[in-house]
């Protein structure tokens, strides 16, 4: 299984889900939010992000590594200051990968 997963190329899914008033606290928060995700999709670590439901219920982040995952979690204002109630960072393989 190890050789088949290491023909594709292995990211790193970050999920965010709203604390129950996480809406209520997202406006005041975002634009640092939006700062950090600009200064680590500049570095090359954070691949794209983005809310999902409509209206939102979490978000979703593709990172090129475990540890910038992570050390976006632990600086993200959204996160710190509770628009996050829960977050998970799950190892993926892109299949479709050139």
């Amino acid at each position: 299984m190890r050789a088949l997963l290491a023909r594709f190329l292995m990211k790193y899914l970050m999920f965010y889900e709203l604390a129950a008033d996480g809406l209520s606290k997202a406006q005041a928060n975002f634009p640092a939010h939006q700062a950090r995700l600009v200064e680590f999709h500049k570095a090359g670590t954070l691949l794209m992000a983005g809310p999902y439901g409509a209206p939102p219920i979490g978000a979703i982040g593709i990172f090129t590594s475990r540890a910038a995952a992570e050390a976006f979690v632990a600086g993200d204002p959204f996160v710190i200051n509770g628009v996050v109630g829960k977050y998970s960072i799950h190892d993926w393989s892109e299949a479709l990968a050139p």
